[in-house]
């Protein structure tokens, strides 16, 4: 039986069963259910699951509670923390400008901030987004004594105190948080305006993801939010918040399954960028010796039961998430949890293996 609901303006279908000759997919509820059966918990934290098959959702479904204090449940508007799934958006940013003529790929750090190191001379706007960049991960350099939330431009100025990088921007793939917030930098830089201001009204406004923000406390407020928990002397006990969770560029966008709709479709069309441009997000990176790496702009690119995947999980203080997708087969599956334990990423391939 399939049923179709309307909420907030958008159209869902949630199945049981659905003809094996229509062209919407046939999920097995129970299956999913029994993956997620550790979230549905009636007094803890849990989970929100989002199936897209060929442009229609198939499944949605909230697990648990998204505020233990208030009872309140996930369900498919419930906002979450992205963490490193906010990447993707940080890179169509990068990818909007260059769309724009407003910046070259192969722009270097210096030409943005002329006072940075003479490190970043080497270092372009392609290996930021592709990891090859070799910049010092900021989570390691945190003085012990800081207290106060960090933001993007605190990160820049931990950058311009180093004098050297991991290795020779090309010669190695390592995974830079530090990278991704100076990406965002250079989107305010260009365009004049805060990093989620540009965010919004160049790519949630233009979607109609009203719910989606990058939350700066003081500034925005995330509506239906989801808080993150940490499982501790047999409770769950609020654990939301962390030093870094005011830096924006590297994972500071908080979504929602009903939104993730809208930015999993644009990414089939031409909607935000030219085909020419939004492709290259989905082309390996390589390094200089000509070795791919795996990794475009913001996606992890891959296989998974011979079929091509693009991905990224997100993983920050109470909340671990991930994003799949199937190009070929036109299909995404979505998890999004607000806890720190648990691996969304394999509820995500159990799913992939009971559909393939």
């Amino acid at each position: 039986m399939v049923f179709l609901v309307c909420l907030a303006g958008r159209f869902f279908i949630s199945c049981d069963n659905v003809d094996a000759t229509s062209n919407v997919l046939e999920i097995d509820t129970a299956t999913v259910d029994s993956l997620l059966a550790d979230y549905d918990l009636a007094q803890g934290p849990g989970a929100c699951v989002l199936i897209i098959y060929q442009g229609d959702v198939v499944f949605s479904k909230g697990y648990g509670l998204a505020d233990l204090s208030l009872e309140t449940p996930i369900s498919i508007e419930t906002n979450f923390r992205l963490a490193s799934i906010s990447k993707q958006f940080t890179a169509m940013c990068i990818m909007i400008l260059n769309s724009r003529g407003q910046l070259d790929f192969n722009q270097k750090l210096t030409d943005f901030f002329p006072d940075f190191p003479s490190y970043g001379n080497t270092i372009s706007i392609r290996h930021m987004l592709h990891h090859t960049s070799g910049l010092r991960d900021y989570f390691g350099i945190i003085s012990d004594t800081v207290t106060q939330q960090l933001r993007d431009q605190d990160v820049l100025d931990l950058m311009m105190a180093e004098n050297s990088t991991y290795y020779n921007p090309g010669s190695e793939y390592r995974y830079s948080n530090s990278g991704y917030v100076l990406l965002a930098l250079i989107v305010e830089h260009i365009s004049g305006q805060s990093f989620a201001d540009f965010l919004n009204e160049n790519i949630f406004l233009p979607l109609d993801m009203l719910g989606t923000v990058a939350y700066e406390e003081g500034i925005s407020t995330v509506f239906n939010r989801a808080y993150g928990y940490t499982f501790s002397n047999d409770i769950y006990r609020l654990n939301d918040q962390s030093l870094t969770s005011a830096v924006l560029g590297d994972g500071g966008i908080y979504s929602s399954t009903a939104d993730m709709v809208s930015w999993d479709q644009a990414l089939y069309t031409a909607q935000l960028v030219p085909f020419d441009v939004l492709n290259e997000a989905f082309i390996s990176g390589t390094l200089n010796s000509g070795a791919k790496i795996g990794y475009g702009f913001g996606w992890v690119l891959d296989t998974y039961l011979y079929r091509k995947r693009v991905s990224h999980t997100g993983s920050t203080t109470g909340f671990k998430n991930v994003y799949q997708r199937y190009p070929n087969e036109r299909l995404s599956i979505i998890v999004l949890t607000n806890r720190s334990t648990g691996s969304p990423k394999d509820i995500a391939n159990g799913i992939a293996q009971t559909i393939f």
